[in-house]
C-alpha cells in the first residue's frame, strides 16, 4: 500500500511568526483518518519567520526529533542545555519524565523544520536531549541513518523506540532503495524536489505513507531531498 497525501491536503495553521502544515492530527487539526501512522504520531512541516519561534512549553513520553530544512534552530531546555542545529542537521529530545524546552529561530531568514514525534516503546525515564550535524553530501545516492532506537545503527542520534528516521539526497533520474520489514509502517515526504516511490508520483512536502511493501524504490524526477520514517 503507497498513498500519497499531497501537501495541499495537509491541516494546518497560519500564525503569522509560525506557518504550520499537520500531516497528522495536531492542535486544532483532527482527521480521525490520519491520527497517527504505526508508532509516528507527528510529522509537521513548519515555517518559522525570523527572529521568533516557540517559548517554553513542556513535554512527555514523547520521542521529538526535528530536522532542520533550511535556517537554524536554537534551543534551550529546562536541564540547561542549549544548542544551535543548522540546515541538514538534526536535534532529539527524548521528553520521558518531563521536560520543558524553547525553540527559537535567531536567524535573518525564515527556519523551515520538519518537527517529528514517535511514540516510545515504554514510559517514563530520564529526559535526554542531542544534537549532530549529517552533511547532505554525505547522503548522496543513500539512505543515511539520522535518529535510531534499533540495536544495529551505530552513528545516529539516540531515540526510544524501535523506529529509525532516515535521509537521503537523490539526483535526477537516479533511484535509491529502503527494505522495509515485515509489519513495519513507512512515512516518506520529499524536503525538496520531485520522486517517484515504487512508480507513485510524489512533490515536494508531499506525504507518502507506505506499509506491506517490502521494498521501496524512490526515482528522483528532479533533485530532491527525502526523509524517511520507519516506524513500528
Amino acid at each position: 500500500m503507497i498513498e500519497v497525501r499531497p501537501f495541499d491536503s495537509l491541516g494546518g495553521a497560519n500564525h503569522g511568526w509560525l506557518d504550520a502544515k499537520h500531516h497528522f492530527s495536531f492542535a486544532d487539526y483532527h482527521d480521525p483518518a490520519r491520527v497517527h501512522w504505526g508508532s509516528l504520531r507527528v510529522w509537521n512541516d513548519d515555517v518559522i519567520a525570523p527572529r521568533s519561534g516557540f517559548p517554553a512549553h513542556p513535554h512527555r513520553d514523547m520521542e521529538i526529533i526535528t530536522y532542520v530544512r533550511e535556517g537554524a534552530i536554537t534551543h534551550q531546555d529546562s536541564l540547561g542545555n542549549k544548542g544551535r542545529t543548522e540546515a541538514g542537521d538534526v536535534q532529539v529530545m527524548s521528553a520521558g519524565t518531563g521536560i520543558r524546552h524553547a525553540e527559537y529561530n535567531m536567524e535573518d531568514e525564515e527556519t523551515r523544520i520538519f518537527q517529528i514525534w514517535i511514540i516510545p516503546e515504554k514510559t517514563g525515564g530520564e529526559p535526554q536531549w542531542g544534537t549532530k550535524p549529517f552533511p547532505k553530501d554525505d547522503r548522496h545516492g543513500a539512505f543515511v541513518t539520522l535518529a535510531s532506537g534499533l540495536p544495529e545503527d551505530d552513528g545516529a542520534l539516540p531515540i526510544r523506540t524501535p523506529a529509525r528516521v532516515a535521509g537521503a539526497t537523490v539526483r535526477a533520474g537516479e533511484t535509491v532503495t529502503y527494505k522495509l520489514g515485515e509489519g513495519r509502517h513507512a512515512y516518506l515526504v520529499p524536503a525538496s524536489g520531485a520522486i517517484e516511490v515504487n512508480g507513485v508520483a510524489a512533490n515536494a512536502r508531499d506525504g507518502v505513507a507506505i506499509k506491506d511493501v517490502a521494498e521501496i524504490a524512490i526515482t528522483a524526477r528532479e533533485d530532491s531531498e527525502v526523509i524517511l520514517v520507519d516506524a513500528a
